[in-house]
């Protein structure tokens, strides 16, 4: 299995992985199956030390539930490999060792959408059925770590985006949180003319050239109507709906709704502004309502703040489906131990702890009428819309270079580089490339 780069990348781009069966190239499709289907099953009962494989853990609370573990299996501990917040570098370094055959690396945090990429190329092992029931969670969230029929990541963790609001400024204002981008704005324009509030920017969510912003550009897509792939798995996105999605956020960092400078912000960044009190309204994920609340200092708005569905063009918007699976490393060593821990961090137990610790999404269904859980944050049920009514991002095999190819597209549109309908067919021609 070979592992390349496209040429015109350089170190930070995420690699591209073009040693592709011949069956998976087809996207699931055709009579047959990929190797990485009929391959035997993994021997899962070598214990020993492992590593847990994921991006930065901004709750604080992972520590405490590795050493949960580590102390109740003394015969094979685990360790936290913290990878950067980046969701496309903490893909490269997962490439990386996987290329280098690293038997370290156990158990990796992976993001729902390179489920393809890795089970076509055998990154990840398959889960066997009888180790690994999926009755309890969220039909998304098993859906999204399956390829082939055969799981490929156990669901412990899911994310709907949220429209995060100042509800003190809208309260004061006599407004109710708004359900369209158009209200949205208008509410800006009324708050921001209260006075002592002029400096207050709008709207923002994630517009750096990464993940993030596939996510933000797939959300106002399909919030105005549009879609980046049909039903029949070839592309869609060079059409009058999709063209209103991206002007959207073109025009929006035209006339201010977007601070120009949110071009370079990913989640941290942000979560940072809305926290410091600069922002009205925020789209981020759910893990952002723990860290907003904290009243040690670090947040400048808990207390003044809540959650509602993403806006969209003409009613309530659509998230696209995010969250992470844990997976069990091909190359690891110590597989026992690795499916030992994906076990205990998806057990119902365990996953409270965590959604009560840090507001993670969770993707047991019993856990969204939970009365505990939904005494810290009633706006669960708004959550568990979300993640129901989701839209996943392209289901490819090339997943790396078909992200690539949105990123390129909605950020020269973004910067004024490129116009919306010429952005979006040049969009769809490389999209038709990738997808064949």
């Amino acid at each position: 299995m070979t592992f390349v780069r496209p040429a015109r990348r350089g170190v930070l781009a995420a690699a591209t992985l073009t040693a592709l069966l011949a069956a998976a190239a087809c996207g699931g499709g055709g009579s047959s199956t990929p190797a990485a289907s009929s391959a035997p099953a993994a021997d899962l009962s070598k214990q020993g030390p492992t590593e847990y494989w994921a991006g930065k853990d901004t709750s604080g609370n992972l520590k405490n539930l590795i050493a949960e573990f580590n102390a109740q299996h003394p015969e094979g501990k685990i360790t936290f490999h913290e990878l950067p917040d980046n969701a496309d570098l903490q893909r490269q370094q997962m490439i990386q060792n996987t290329q280098i055959k690293n038997p370290q690396m156990g158990v990796l945090s992976m993001d729902v959408v390179w489920t393809a990429e890795f089970a076509a190329n055998q990154v990840v092992e398959a889960m066997p059925a009888d180790q690994f029931p999926t009755e309890g969670f969220l039909p998304a969230t098993v859906e999204s770590g399956t390829y082939f029929n055969k799981l490929y990541g156990y669901p412990t963790s899911s994310d709907g985006g949220l429209l995060y609001y100042r509800k003190d400024l809208l309260d004061k204002a006599g407004l109710k949180p708004p359900t369209t981008w158009d209200e949205m704005k208008q509410a800006c324009k009324t708050i921001q003319a209260d006075s002592g509030n002029d400096k207050l920017e709008c709207f923002a969510g994630q517009y750096q050239k990464y993940e993030g912003l596939t996510v933000n550009f797939a959300e106002a897509v399909d919030s105005a109507g549009g879609t980046i792939m049909g039903d029949d798995g070839k592309p869609a996105v060079n059409s009058p709906e999709a063209a209103k999605g991206l002007s959207f956020l073109v025009d929006s960092f035209k006339d201010g709704t977007i601070p120009k400078g949110a071009i370079t912000w990913q989640e941290e960044q942000g979560r940072q502004a809305f926290q410091d009190g600069n922002l009205i309204f925020h789209r981020n994920w759910p893990y952002v309502y723990a860290l907003a609340s904290k009243t040690d200092g670090s947040s400048k708005i808990a207390g003044k703040f809540a959650v509602a569905p993403l806006p969209g063009l003409t009613g309530l918007g659509v998230s696209s489906l995010g969250g992470h699976n844990m997976a069990i490393a091909k190359n690891a060593e110590n597989k026992g131990t690795a499916a030992d821990f994906v076990k205990f961090m998806a057990s119902e137990k365990v996953m409270k702890s965590n959604v009560i610790a840090t507001s993670a999404a969770p993707t047991l269904t019993s856990l969204y009428s939970d009365a505990d859980v939904t005494k810290k944050y009633p706006y669960m049920p708004i959550l568990l819309k979300s993640i129901e009514t989701a839209k996943p991002r392209p289901k490819a095999v090339k997943y790396g270079d078909v992200t690539l190819a949105i990123q390129d597209a909605a950020y020269g549109a973004l910067q004024g580089q490129t116009a919306p309908d010429a952005a979006l067919a040049s969009l769809q021609t490389k999209l038709g490339t990738l997808t064949q």
